[in-house]
């Protein structure tokens, strides 16, 4: 019985009455938002650094061919859209992949998701609130306004630039540069003064020498990051109404700004840059999937806004549709006009939009500035859309008892979940100020990858219950089509790479300094896909499954194995300390948990478990985050990297044994036995 206790199901019936209900609560969310709305929001969740950023490198390695990447990641997007909309039209509940979760796979899968989308939402903002950081005060030098290296660099990066590097900046000064000398340089020209320079070691080392102090501490901090998190945190707070009128103004801006770019960068297009049109082949364009998918993600959010929406059953599908559509084509326009404007091989930039219009190419410096301001406008407008999703998420969670009550709290005259909008701007704000996460950027695409396989899968399951019911996502069936896709990919990699094929499956072949098993442990998220190929093929001839959940649901998961294995790691990181928490509090407080006679409290089988996930989630964190490993080096100065290995491995291993036993033992107990 315990085992099947952990995947106790929500009808959906259920989960409508819940949240009609609100346990408790007589205050519900505003309805104000429409097909137009919806589309705004989603075209504002997705078009960000992406576009701005990503699409340089997507091109530097696939060539004028990257159009055919972005209907790719598209097509994948589109399966997993279709499904997000399947469910949406069915239960119209903020929540979204967690509540869709909850319905169709169970409560265990559920909260893991629900903690998955953390990640997406509330992690994934720390990287954008630094990211808008790096935009805006890069947009504020273009006008002549510098801010000191201490109020826009985290903590961490100065500490560790200036302890690795003092000595050459230090020596750089002593021959005659001064530190804003230094501070105008480009990477090339401090190079050529010493190899260990660069803009970010001189930055980190002006941060560190110039910083106010408070005692011993050193009062150094990211505040553009702090002040757009504060800012749009407060938006939120206010009401989706307010929210909505400001997202839909910076929205309609940021798409003029693209259209001007497209049409502008049309008079300047050179066709010959369109041959070799893949120039690096097929190999080239899928190289940079992983990151041009990142591009794309956004559109799920639209799905905890569901309680908002004037007709959510016909609106939020539409809502998703239409905006994917619309940023697949501008994306697609977008990569033939640069690509057509300068060669490929010199998109290999961070700011491609602005380069294109530069020397290089149209010389027209004037749109370098509307194109920065458009920049920090498309960050804004990513950061707002994720800021108005988490605490919509945490407040589906608070209501089925997974975390405490008040954060399914609505606040009376603004009708907005309040105290979860002010935790998540509490969790965006402070790790932004202090930390330099560009390690998470990958972690939320894994992330998102996840949660999008889980919905996929959940369609899947769900379809029985269907049955005959009008589908938003059209059964087709899969029976020979998947295994045949499966035996066509399987044959085309084989012509094409065939060297390549044997040697994956017959050496492994360590690199600079690496151990047998690290090499080949960047070869288990190929051969984990392969598996799970060869297991849906074999459901899909017996099963007949869904086409369209089975094509999203391995879309999905091959993207995932191209992350790489430190990747999973921090993501199995997040998932165990997900699990602490689950066992915690969340197993002993669900609503469904409390009719299945479930313990009312803490037993000390549960609390082992939750100490043991997170001791391994600790362990497993030391190996895979950098910023980990500084702190620990940081805080204890003594411990030597080699006993950082160890200890990172005994407790993994410890950690993983205790929560095992802990969870195990509880799920083996019988009702009167609790």
């Amino acid at each position: 019985m315990g085992q099947l206790d952990l995947f106790r199901k929500k009808s959906i019936e259920q989960i409508k009455a819940d949240a009609e209900e609100g346990i408790g609560e007589k205050i519900s969310l505003r309805r104000t938002l429409g097909v137009f709305d919806l589309t705004m929001l989603g075209i504002a969740a997705i078009i960000g650094a992406g576009i701005f950023a990503m699409i340089g490198n997507a091109a530097n390695k696939g060539g004028p061919a990257v159009i055919l990447l972005f209907i790719f990641a598209a097509i994948a997007c589109a399966f997993s859209a279709l499904c997000y909309a399947e469910f949406a039209s069915r239960i119209p509940i903020a929540g979204s992949a967690y509540t869709y979760a909850y319905a169709s796979l169970g409560e265990l899968i559920a909260w893991i998701i629900g903690w998955d989308l953390i990640v997406e939402y509330a992690i994934g903002n720390i990287a954008v609130a630094i990211s808008w950081s790096d935009y805006f005060t890069g947009m504020l030098r273009g006008y002549g306004i510098s801010l000191p290296a201490y109020m826009t660099m985290d903590y961490l990066s100065a500490y560790r630039g200036f302890s690795e590097n003092a000595d050459a900046v230090a020596e750089s000064l002593s021959n005659g540069y001064t530190l804003d000398a230094l501070l105008a340089m480009n990477a090339d020209s401090l190079s050529n003064i010493s190899e260990k320079l660069s803009p970010s070691v001189v930055e980190a080392y002006a941060a560190w020498t110039t910083a106010p102090q408070l005692g011993d501490l050193r009062l150094i901090a990211d505040v553009p990051a702090l002040t757009i998190t504060v800012l749009m945190t407060a938006l939120v707070y206010v009401g989706i109404r307010e929210s909505k009128v400001t997202a839909n103004l910076m929205t309609a801006l940021k798409l003029a700004v693209i259209l001007l770019v497209i049409i502008l960068g049309a008079f300047y297009v050179n066709p010959e840059n369109w041959s070799p049109f893949a120039p690096n082949g097929f190999a080239g364009v899928m190289s940079g999937a992983a990151a041009v998918f990142f591009a794309y993600i956004g559109f799920d959010a639209l799905s905890t806004t569901a309680e908002e929406c004037r007709d959510p059953h016909k609106d939020l599908p539409r809502g998703m549709i239409l905006s994917l559509l619309i940023c697949t084509v501008l994306y697609c326009l977008l990569a033939l006009v640069l690509t057509g404007m300068v060669s490929y091989k010199k998109l290999g930039v961070g700011d491609p939009l602005a380069f294109v219009f530069g020397p290089e190419g149209a010389n027209l410096p004037w749109i370098a500035g509307i194109i920065a301001v458009s920049a920090v406008i498309a960050m804004a407008t990513v950061f707002l859309v994720f800021q108005i999703g988490q605490p919509r998420l945490w407040m589906a969670m608070s209501r089925d008892g997974l975390l405490p009550p008040i954060f399914s709290s609505i606040h009376p005259k603004f009708r907005t979940p309040w105290f979860s909008t002010i935790v998540t701007g509490l969790v965006v704000a402070i790790p932004a100020l202090f930390l330099n996460l560009t390690e998470v950027t990958d972690l939320t695409v894994i992330g998102t990858l996840f949660a999008f396989s889980i919905v996929c899968a959940g369609v899947l399951f769900k379809d029985k219950e269907f049955g005959n019911e009008k589908r938003f996502v059209p059964y087709i069936n899969s029976q020979f089509i998947v295994p045949s896709l499966m035996l066509i990919v399987l044959a085309l990699v084989y012509y094409f790479n065939n060297e390549g094929f044997w040697n994956f499956l017959t050496k492994i072949e360590p690199l600079g300094g690496e151990t047998t098993w690290q090499a080949f442990s960047h070869k288990i998220p190929t051969i984990a896909f392969i598996a799970l190929s060869i297991i849906v093929s074999l459901l899909c001839l017996v099963k007949r499954l869904s086409l369209i959940p089975v094509l999203g649901l391995l879309c999905c998961t091959y993207l995932i194995s191209e992350l790489g294995w430190t990747n999973w790691l921090r993501f199995t990181v997040w998932l165990f300390i997900g699990l602490s928490i689950y066992f915690g509090y969340g197993y002993v407080n669900s609503h469904i948990g409390q009719k299945a006679n479930r313990p009312s409290k803490l037993t000390p089988s549960l609390r082992m478990a939750s100490i043991g996930f997170l001791l391994a989630a600790l362990g497993l964190a030391i190996s895979s985050f950098n910023f980990v490993n500084n702190i620990i080096i940081y805080l204890m100065p003594f411990i030597s990297t080699s006993v950082l290995k160890i200890l990172e491995v005994v407790l993994a291993f410890i950690g993983i044994l205790i929560g095992v036993t802990g969870a195990y033992t509880e799920l083996r107990k019988s009702p009167e036995d609790r």
